[in-house]
């Protein structure tokens, strides 16, 4: 029975922590075709997924401390429904403006489920359990990036961009009915009751942990360059390389299969190594991968496989970054897991507002604007895991910073 119940703990999970995902690859085909349909520019379009960040990145400041007070639940329920609006709204809009607004407001409520989700699984469980678990949980999730571009791409081809997100919406209803089988899983003498306005104080305090700075300052920098090539691929891949919506939901694909392998192996190897060797890892060929990325497109080496390869091998560290990142963040947080993880999300998408807005700001109709950032990202994570466990003083490891 308890086996049943952990089972189906972590099946609802992965379902909102796939809101984050289904939100913005789902509409990536249509990315192209949205420009023309609502008379913006690339700058313009790319925008819409930048005001999807900064409602997710900012909705988590509030989520993580509300539910550390009320319990995970309520939250939960509170953001699917603006979830369910967001979309509709996105789909009932006739300019890039309306878009905006609307994306905000299903971001707010989109980022009540990766944020609770992790919170949810400190709850139960202790770091190395923890980066299990998460690893689980991204693992079973990555099905919805998986499919994603995939299926936005055949509803381009019998409907339009507007059904993709009238899917979502529905989505959102179905995940509102699960909840009645998700277990509240933060027991009332855990909850924070100390007053709301103490949760500024927390958040400055919270800033001041250098363990946790270290694994947040990491993992932003991955997720910078991982929204860089969600926001570039599909005119680097449909405009520059002439490939297809469709065809682009498979090249997209690849690359979650590849975030699903290498949880999958991160999974295993937590049984032989510790999270904070295989974070180490993750950061050493991420950085690698965007310096090849790099001169793959300086130089035109390879045409469209040298930009595939390199990103694949980018992006496929999700698997060792991202879980044990968090598991590191939240290893001595217990009793501010909601808050420590609303801060770790909002740095993490909130990494995504600067590079989204970026790569269109320096598209100049080839994949370079897209590979520099994702290389220079890629070394900026490599250098902060670096300062985090060379042998020096902590103050002077953040002089360095």
């Amino acid at each position: 029975m308890t086996q049943q119940r952990d089972l189906r703990l972590m099946l609802i999970l992965s379902a909102l922590m796939s809101f984050a995902s289904i939100s913005t690859d789902l509409y990536l085909p249509a990315l192209p075709s949205m420009q023309h349909a609502l008379h913006a520019s690339r700058a313009g379009i790319e925008l819409t997924f930048s005001a999807f960040l900064v409602g997710f990145s900012m909705g988590q400041l509030f989520w993580g401390p509300y539910s550390d007070r009320v319990g995970r639940r309520k939250p939960i329920a509170i953001g699917i429904v603006l979830f369910a609006l967001g979309s509709a709204g996105c789909a009932l809009s006739d300019t890039v403006w309306q878009m905006m607004l609307w994306r905000v407001i299903q971001a707010v409520g989109a980022c009540v489920g990766p944020v609770l989700s992790r919170a949810m699984v400190r709850d139960r469980y202790g770091r190395e359990q923890s980066a299990h678990k998460l690893s689980t949980l991204i693992l079973i999730m990555g099905v919805a990036p998986l499919l994603g571009p995939l299926l936005g791409g055949q509803i381009l081809l019998v409907w339009s961009w507007q059904g993709i997100f009238w899917l979502l919406t529905i989505v959102a209803a179905l995940l509102l009915f699960c909840l009645r089988y998700l277990p509240e899983t933060l027991a009332r003498k855990n909850r924070n009751t100390q007053p709301a306005q103490q949760v500024f104080r927390e958040y400055l305090s919270l800033l001041q942990d250098k363990s946790l700075l270290v694994y947040a300052l990491a993992g932003a920098f991955f997720y910078a360059g991982a929204y860089t090539f969600i926001v570039a691929t599909p005119f680097a891949y449909i405009e520059y390389f002439h490939v297809s919506p469709q065809g682009y939901g498979y090249l997209f694909g690849i690359n979650i299969a590849g975030m699903m392998l290498a949880n999958a192996a991160n999974r295993h190897l937590l049984g032989r190594f510790s999270s904070k060797h295989l974070f180490m890892a993750g950061c050493l060929v991420l950085a690698l991968s965007g310096l090849v990325l790099m001169m793959d497109v300086h130089w035109s080496i390879g045409g469209l496989a040298g930009v595939v390869l390199p990103i694949f091998f980018y992006m496929s560290m999700n698997g060792f970054i991202v879980a044990n990142s968090v598991a590191g963040a939240l290893e001595h947080l217990p009793h501010k897991a909601g808050t420590a993880s609303s801060l770790l999300g909002a740095m993490h998408y909130g990494s995504g507002i600067l590079s989204a807005a970026l790569v269109g700001w320096f598209a100049d109709g080839t994949p370079w604007a897209m590979a520099w950032l994702m290389g220079l990202c890629g070394l900026a994570s490599l250098l902060v895991a670096i300062l985090s466990v060379i042998p020096l003083p902590m103050q002077e490891r953040w002089r360095v910073l």
